[in-house]
């Protein structure tokens, strides 16, 4: 990257980036892009849970999904990454160990979500309860905690746009490790405070992008009360038609086909095949009994074998499976008795 000059009058108006992105406690690194998905994460589940007990599901479902959710996501993000931007980690010179390096920053939303479906599929079948609804209600709290997530690319001086002069451009500081190593892709470097480059910020754009379709899913899903993955599916659609136009704005290397990033295909591509599911699913929303947890064991099953038992106050007839009341002092009065004892002759 070549420096670029400012004119000293315009420097206030751009937008710093932060001297750092990460802390040191002693020996135990501070990452701020792995706080700001931590972060996010935390948010989506708080949220997410409000909104699926408003919905009619029982408090702490959200929590019990996440378990699987959360590390299918997080490794379906850096799968899509690494199989993306490979040349980072198996081209010349690299070094395929940093593959594994997650912390360093690096995750492709489309297989966080990819993947992420998966784990939530599986906890929502041990927990019994519709995937699709489970989708609707995390759908604005999963794009929330996209947002939060971007913050981390800032810190880490990454996913920016190309060079500019727009007054909210932003300063890209060339950074120095311990090692006396100077770039401004040093991501646990310290700014020396000169600036390499003014560029689009287009982590904040997205951001930006993300909060206004979280708004838009929150005043669609109280005005038309929609449902059966159907708003999911209008956060995917929403977050793709953000995401294609912010792809064109990038200037960080990427693998590209026929000249256009890969991600801007893949963008089209799922914002087509979200909008089709939006036309063609079950208009309506689930009735509130529908999102109750049927897990073995649970509240549901524990009423029906409640039933089935019958009380301590009477007797099941073999015949008809109809309780007959006791008589006092404890005997069962039943016209049954010859089909209980059977036939002796």
């Amino acid at each position: 990257m070549t420096s670029t000059a400012v004119p000293a009058a315009t420097v206030l108006a751009y937008l710093p980036s932060p001297p750092q992105g990460v802390w040191y406690l002693g020996p135990i690194a501070l990452r701020a892009y792995a706080l700001c998905i931590i972060v996010g994460i935390v948010v989506a589940i708080f949220w997410g849970d409000r909104r699926w007990v408003a919905r009619g599901g029982e408090p702490g479902t959200v929590l019990d999904v996440a378990v699987w959710a959360v590390p299918f996501g997080l490794i379906g993000g850096r799968l899509y990454h690494v199989a993306t931007d490979w040349q980072k980690y198996f081209g010349a010179g690299a070094d395929p160990v940093d593959a594994l390096k997650i912390w360093q920053g690096g995750l492709g939303i489309w297989g966080a979500v990819a993947l992420g479906g998966v784990g939530a599929w599986i906890g929502c079948r041990r927990r019994g309860v519709p995937l699709p609804a489970f989708g609707d209600a995390l759908a604005p709290a999963i794009l929330l905690a996209q947002a939060i997530g971007r913050l981390g690319n800032w810190f880490n001086q990454e996913l920016y746009g190309r060079e500019t002069t727009v007054p909210w451009g932003l300063e890209i500081y060339e950074r120095r490790n311990d090692a006396g190593q100077t770039s401004p892709d040093l991501i646990d470097g310290i700014s020396t405070g000169q600036v390499a480059a003014v560029v689009h910020p287009t982590f904040l754009y997205e951001l930006v992008w993300n909060l206004l379709v979280v708004l838009l899913l929150v005043f669609v899903d109280r005005r038309f009360r929609i449902g059966h993955g159907r708003l999911f599916a209008l956060y995917v659609a929403g977050y793709s038609a953000g995401r294609f136009f912010v792809e064109l704005m990038r200037s960080d290397p990427a693998t590209e086909i026929a000249g256009i990033r890969i991600n801007s295909f893949t963008s089209a591509i799922v914002f087509v095949l979200a909008v089709a599911y939006v036309v063609v699913a079950r208009k309506g929303r689930e009735a509130p009994e529908e999102l109750k947890s049927r897990r073995p064991g649970g509240a549901d099953e524990a009423a029906a074998a409640g039933g089935a038992t019958g009380t301590d106050d009477g007797h099941r007839d073999g015949a008809s499976g109809s309780v007959v009341p006791a008589e006092p002092g404890g005997k069962v009065e039943s016209g049954t008795r010859s089909e209980n004892e059977g036939d002796k002759s």
